[in-house]
């Protein structure tokens, strides 16, 4: 039964009644510089559709704008553009550096919020920081050009332009009064003390799907906008007829059309039909020319163009409109335009209500709410078909036999175009396999059908590989992520269970499918046949020794450590889930069986292949091993990579095992000819009941990867704060690598691993992300949910040092709930009102319009917090908002979690720690 407002809209929209989810936030951030616009030979595509282009240069594949919106198909395309009279470029995009021109990669110029959004986007506002003087392009390029991997990266906000106020705040707001009839308002603010002058120009545009001669689904004949009776007339193939008008508070109206396509004088030989382009508002507002719009007032680009005069603390608002022919209304901006605003805000905030535990405080609530915006505002319309992209089109040069053995070649199958939920809109502004499945989390709080959506799309044949692969990434569609797609399922689906609508013909769909993916594993990642696996570089970039997607330096073969633990993983997800659909169809008890000995292999493998499998007795760690030349070398770095084995325990019910007498005599089987296997990895080992019963119906068996011995050894060094455990979390690499780096020395070979808090200071994989020191949240959110998992079934009889050597014993769930509690202290403000995330910015501590502002970055740095890589990576990140609702409902159950320490007004205190000295 729906519950809110937003609710009913989401139930329309799911029942296919009412089309609530049509418009959103789809229009990407950044369409150049992506392999989608690359038709280079040398697939260089940062070089081949720079920055530069993007303002006179028709995309093929999509569009981009400046916190704007679209159709679900990117049919018809808003955004408001700005110029402050010194800028050399109208403002239409966020600026940012190409991935080569940045020290630490590519990377964002530019501050700009996500501040709310309802799931079917009825409500969705955001918020861009606009300097009044001119926009420091080349300065952004020169510095971070003169920078090393050493030093930070150097942003918009480190030029001192925001300083004395000199900017506008330019809030956006959407406002939905039906499925197809959609509000606009722009809130501009003068921050500083002198008047501001300022042209805003909202604009709409059609995707350029016409120029290119293409044939396959979403090509259309080239559409039109002219002005009829002060209001903009567009008509589509697809979407129909549509008004679209600007209020312009009784001034004269005032629109300039062109054609979205090339300016052929800028860019020779890429194709284009008109004599009015892209560029034309850009060239008539700044350059002055009066003949670059079209007189006739008609085109497929249009903009009302609005001259602002702004007092210092002015604010001034500009209203514009859009809606389908049928729903037109009599009174386009009169009074009910601020009322459906004033309602959908009231939705939005009864929604959230409802959603945010009600003993949640103000920062906590602030911060959660953060997130999930971020979260949906990173929705993209996403179009990428292969083979068509391979070949070319018509009216452009044939490709050469380079470009059709290059990048992505053997993918032809792949045809994407969906709404996808991105990493990051600007720096990421394409799928991650993995990324997307930890966006499903919290996602699927807000809007679960979508999040099944999602993950069954990338299971569907016009996705997965034929030969059972999963894409990747669109810079490599084969590279290889860690497999927690089947996971993400499964806690999608336990999410539907616990709402009382279990969906388990989403969770069968999935299953069929991830069959294929977990054989591709097997078939493809196991070259032995050992069930030790060696899956590449699986998303951790930099972490190894080595670059673990090339053969090794040395010659030999990897063992890892991580890769094997995550088919471990896999398994356990597999069997759960076997388990959870054999209830209603026996025919899957046989499956569950099939994981369960599957998982027993790998876990006999890891722990005892050639005596001691992955784990190194010395170090009392997993590890990676190098086989070569008969030998087997213990990479012992203490990493994450050491750590994955924890995230594998998986908890059988008891009353499950009795309903399936197959399954149990087969376990059983095992249990008692494989029981040395018992003496490294928690074997089905059973709980103690209060009743001293070993088969109470209600207890559970434990299968994980580590025996509880090793489980205690992992835990003590993760625990202790000289090696992982920070003042926010769990880094990626022991801090003991910054006095003691690893040192691999061999035939000629030498690589070092030092602990790097901050920004990568390695090229491996670009140098646009590090894994060898700060906190990231997929991993932290893993171990967190293992352990308390481990607790479910150890109780109160397993506790452990936390801190290790701080003399405070903890259970398990008490350790979980201190970690989970320590990553939501990076969003917080703590008693001077700094939040760790932005790294000591006296702004947002300082100033009004600033303060409430969180940015939900990629990782953080393994000492301070600060927060590094793409700055709005609010998927993995969005995790954050599930920790503060565990923590709100753990508090109301329990009271305040273990060495919790709360600050004045809602301001929150870091744990108190000595902290090891770094060089």
């Amino acid at each position: 039964m729906a519950r809110t407002r937003e609710h009913e809209r989401l139930d329309l929209a799911a029942r296919r009644m009412e089309n609530w989810q049509r418009w959103g936030p789809y229009l990407s951030e950044r369409q150049w510089g992506t392999v989608r616009e690359d038709y280079s030979d040398n697939q260089d595509a940062w070089a081949y559709f720079p920055h530069d282009h993007a303002r006179s240069r028709a995309y093929r594949w999509g569009e981009d704008g400046l916190l704007g919106l679209c159709d679900r198909e990117c049919r018809l395309c808003f955004c408001f553009a700005f110029w402050n009279g010194r800028d050399p470029i109208l403002k239409e995009r966020l600026f940012g550096l190409s991935g080569p021109e940045g020290n630490h990669g590519e990377d964002v110029k530019e501050c700009y919020y996500y501040l709310d959004s309802t799931p079917t986007h009825s409500y969705m506002q955001a918020l861009y920081k606009y300097p009044l003087r001119e926009f420091p392009y080349q300065h952004l390029i020169d510095e971070n050009a003169r920078r090393s991997l050493r030093d930070p990266e150097f942003e918009l906000i480190d030029t001192g332009i925001f300083a004395d106020g000199q900017y506008v705040d330019c809030q956006v707001e959407y406002a939905k009064r039906s499925p197809n009839d959609v509000l606009i308002r722009l809130q501009v603010s003068n921050r500083g003390q002198s008047h501001a002058h300022l042209h805003v120009l909202p604009q709409w545009w059609f995707r350029n799907t016409w120029t290119w001669n293409c044939t396959h689904e979403g090509c259309t004949p080239r559409p039109s906008m002219q002005l009829a009776e002060n209001r903009i007339a567009a008509r589509h193939a697809t979407l129909g007829q549509w008004l679209m008008a600007v209020d312009f508070e009784q001034a004269d109206p005032q629109y300039w059309f062109t054609e979205n396509e090339t300016n052929p004088h800028r860019h020779p030989g890429i194709p284009t039909t008109g004599t009015f382009y892209k560029d034309a508002f850009h060239r008539r507002l700044i350059v002055g020319d009066l003949t670059a719009t079209n007189p006739r007032m008609n085109g497929t680009k249009v903009a009302g163009v609005l001259a602002l005069d702004l007092a210092p603390g002015e604010t001034r608002s500009v209203r514009a409109r859009m809606c389908d022919i049928q729903e037109a209304p009599v009174d386009w901006f009169g009074s009910e335009f601020d009322a459906v605003f004033q309602q959908r805000r009231g939705d939005a905030d009864e929604f959230y209500h409802h959603v945010l535990p009600a003993n949640m405080d103000t920062q906590h609530q602030l911060t959660a709410r953060t997130a999930y915006a971020g979260l949906l505002w990173s929705k993209q319309f996403y179009h990428y078909v292969v083979q068509d992209w391979i070949d070319g089109d018509a009216n452009y040069p044939a490709p050469t036999e380079v470009r059709r053995q290059g990048r992505n070649h053997d993918w032809g199958h792949l045809f994407n175009r969906d709404v996808i939920s991105m990493p990051d809109k600007w720096e990421y502004p394409w799928y991650a396999a993995w990324d997307l499945a930890f966006h499903m989390i919290p996602l699927a709080r807000l809007d679960p059908e979508f999040a099944k959506q999602q993950l069954i799309l990338f299971l569907r044949e016009w996705y997965m590989h034929p030969n059972g692969a999963i894409p990747a990434y669109e810079w490599a569609l084969s590279d290889v992520n860690p497999p927690v797609h089947a996971w993400a399922c499964w806690n999608v689906y336990l999410q539907t269970k616990q709402s009382g609508n279990p969906d388990r013909d989403f969770l069968a769909r999935t299953f069929q499918k991830l069959l294929l993916n977990f054989t591709w594993w097997v078939n493809r990642k196991d070259p032995d046949g050992h069930n030790v696996f060696s899956g590449g570089f699986l998303g951790l970039d930099n972490i190894g020794v080595f670059d673990r997607s090339k053969p090794m330096p040395t010659g030999g073969r990897l063992h890892q450590a991580d890769a094997t633990a995550w088919m471990a993983f896999y398994c356990g997800t597999m069997l759960e889930m076997a388990l959870e659909l054999a209830a209603n169809d026996v025919a899957y008890a046989d499956m569950a069986s099939k994981f369960f000995e599957h998982y027993l292999a790998i876990a006999n493998a890891m722990n005892a292949l050639h005596t001691s499998g992955l784990w190194d007795q010395e170090d009392g760690f997993y590890c990676d091993y190098l086989h070569y030349n008969d030998q087997a070398i213990p990479l012992r770095v203490r990493s994450l990579v050491g750590l994955i084995p924890l995230c594998t325990p998986v908890l059988i019910e008891e009353h499950q095992i009795a309903q399936l007498p197959g399954f149990r005599k087969r376990m059983e089987w095992y249990l008692q000819n494989r029981s040395e296997m018992g003496r490294f990895m928690n074997y089905m080992t059973q709980a103690k009941t209060p009743e001293g019963l070993a088969s109470d119906p209600h207890g559970v068996r434990l299968l994980a990867l580590p025996s509880t011995d090793r489980l205690r050894r992992l835990l003590q060094v993760m625990l202790d704060t000289d090696e992982f455990l920070s003042p926010f979390g769990i880094r990626s690499l022991s801090a003991r690598h910054a006095s003691r780096p690893f040192v691999f020395d061999m035939d000629g070979v030498r690589e070092e691993i030092r602990y790097v808090p901050g920004e990568s200071d390695s090229y491996m994989f670009g140098g646009n992300s590090n894994w060898r020191g700060p906190i990231w949240f997929p991993i932290n959110y893993l171990i967190i949910e293992s352990l308390r998992k481990y607790h479910r079934f150890y109780g109160d009889s397993f506790s452990i040092e936390c801190p290790t050597g701080s003399g405070q014993h903890c259970n398990l769930a008490q350790v979980a709930d201190e970690l989970e509690r320590r990553l939501t202290l990076l969003f917080l403000p703590d008693a001077s009102g700094h939040r760790p995330c932005h790294g000591g910015q006296a702004l947002y501590r300082d100033a009004a319009d600033w303060r409430d502002l969180v940015l939900l970055y990629e990782y953080f740095d393994g000492n301070t917090g600060r927060g590094l890589g793409a700055s709005h990576q609010t998927g993995w990140t969005a995790l954050v908002a599930t920790m503060l609702e565990n923590q709100a409902r753990h508090s109301a159950l329990f009271g305040p979690s273990n060495g919790a320490s709360n600050g004045v007004d809602g301001a929150v205190t870091v744990p108190t720690m000595e902290s090891p000295s770094y060089p």
